[in-house]
């Protein structure tokens, strides 16, 4: 199989994720523990069989860098999949697609990185599409919640991203393990403490889309798109990524049913846009769902 196709692959079964996670009838919380453990069961498994890992010295070294956005995006999922459950899959993708937008702002002022014009101009296009899906929050109270989880979720996956510009001398699959280890961690004791654990009352069919969101949409293509990096530039998977939030989209509207206005799509076609223009020539690209 080759990477390009390998990425498509990848980026298409994020875009299902959506539908999944609302098959399953425990908290968003339960549901990221879960699906933490699984994916980090097959990644684990990969990496023994693969004998693939970075030297112990270099994973001491980015150890705390490690765990801080382990925990992140253990709760990056969990305002996702709340979002799912307060919006349609579409409004929450297309907020949490404004990460990239939060990156460049944070870049600015963690690594120094001179704000170019260009970066500048995605940042006011991007925003202004942002302040048109807001602006026309069609389903009251609980759309504008889904909305603001979605932003939620978007300025901790942003977190991510920054934490592992700043990781050094590890590979993508080992951060990748540590960082779900690190999930596992924290989530455990926040769902023990909080909703508690249901697993046992999941019927047959929520208990295969489980099975699904952890085996597939992470564990096997977390292995896919770290297996494929290496052979293609960061501007094809830049591209490539947004087959993500397109997929989303449509599965929303035409398979879920889900309303979405015209103002809001023009609002989120102009967030994918800007962000698109603004990665377009980028050399750098770290992301997962």
């Amino acid at each position: 199989m080759s990477a390009k196709l390998k990425i498509i692959i990848t980026m298409i079964t994020f875009g299902t994720l959506g539908p999944f996670i609302k098959n399953i009838s425990l908290a968003s919380s339960e549901i990221a523990l879960y699906r933490a453990v699984i994916a980090l069961i097959i990644l684990t498994v990969f990496i023994i069989f693969n004998r693939n890992s970075s030297k112990i010295k270099s994973i001491k070294s980015n150890l705390w860098k490690l765990f801080f956005s382990g925990a992140a995006m253990g709760f990056n999922w969990i305002l996702l999949f709340e979002a799912y459950n307060y919006t349609s899959i579409a409004l929450a993708t297309l907020c949490y697609y404004f990460a990239p937008v939060i990156v460049v702002i944070g870049s600015t002022f963690l690594f120094r990185e001179k704000l170019t014009f260009k970066q500048a101009i995605c940042f006011i296009g991007s925003t202004a599409g942002l302040v048109l899906i807001i602006g026309v929050s069609s389903g009251g109270t609980r759309d504008m919640t889904g909305i603001l989880l979605g932003l939620g979720a978007a300025a901790l996956y942003a977190t991510v991203i920054l934490l592992n510009k700043s990781i050094k001398d590890v590979d993508g699959i080992t951060r990748t393990v540590f960082q779900l280890a690190a999930a596992v961690v924290v989530l455990s004791p926040y769902v023990f403490g909080t909703e508690g654990f249901h697993i046992q009352e999941l019927n047959s069919f929520g208990l295969i889309n489980l099975l699904a969101v952890g085996i597939l949409h992470t564990g096997i293509v977390y292995v896919l798109y770290f297996s494929s990096l290496s052979e293609l530039s960061g501007q094809e998977v830049s591209v490539l990524s947004y087959l993500d939030p397109l997929f989303a989209i449509l599965i929303s509207i035409l398979w879920m049913g889900e309303s979405i206005t015209q103002t809001q799509l023009l609002g989120g076609a102009l967030i994918l846009m800007f962000t698109l223009i603004n990665e377009v020539k980028s050399i750098y690209k770290e992301s997962y769902s």
